[in-house]
């Protein structure tokens, strides 16, 4: 059975909430760290966050050991980021989210986008893509798949993000400043106030 939609009502204005996604060791989580410093309201990685916790308690959850656990905590995570700034009208900012789960399990397991994103896009229209970048892709402990692999996953995700119908924004392959210049004049942003949200594995922090 379809989960019921939790994001796809219209008493969520989704905006503001801008999904940075693409290619795994495309620069992502460089520009997220570049808008963060630049005091703009940021989401670290689901997946990321996963990976530590599950290396921490000793878990299985992990994409070399059982990637549809993964994908599934993955979707929970996300859920639970995109409710924690419901009510945040100020632009945030997610390295990568509930989209590329979606299309993970969607892959992999022929779940239909219906029982993980619900009804409607969680995220604003425009979508920025980090596209395959082979000069700067490192394998890491945490990173284990080839660039082939890392370029098969951009692909999915960049035609199901058409499918649903979103706005494109592909990162050319230049410095971060460039790119942190190339998100704010696409999202027209004003001058960030003090206050930067943080959403972690648990809580939000104001500060």
């Amino acid at each position: 059975m379809s989960a019921p939609p939790i994001f796809g009502d219209s008493k969520h204005d989704k905006h503001h909430r801008i999904l940075i996604t693409g290619c795994s060791g495309g620069g992502k989580s460089t520009l997220i760290d570049a808008l963060s410093r630049a005091g703009r309201s940021v989401v670290p990685e689901p997946g990321l966050r996963i990976l530590r916790s599950e290396k921490a308690r000793g878990g299985t959850a992990l994409p070399w050991r059982d990637m549809p656990a993964f994908l599934w905590s993955a979707v929970a995570v996300a859920k639970a980021d995109l409710e924690r700034v419901s009510n945040n009208t100020d632009p945030v900012f997610f390295d990568r989210g509930l989209l590329d789960a979606a299309v993970g399990l969607k892959h992999l397991c022929g779940v239909p986008f219906g029982d993980t994103l619900g009804t409607g896009f969680p995220y604003a229209k425009r979508v920025v893509l980090a596209p395959p970048w082979r000069e700067i892709y490192v394998r890491t402990a945490d990173r284990q798949h080839s660039f082939e692999d890392a370029t098969n996953e951009y692909d999915r995700i960049r035609d199901a993000a058409v499918e649903l119908g979103c706005d494109i924004l592909e990162l050319p392959q230049v410095d971060v400043k460039t790119r942190l210049s190339i998100v704010d004049s696409t999202f027209d942003l004003s001058p960030p106030v003090t206050a930067r949200l943080e959403v972690g594995p648990r809580l939000t922090n104001l500060r």
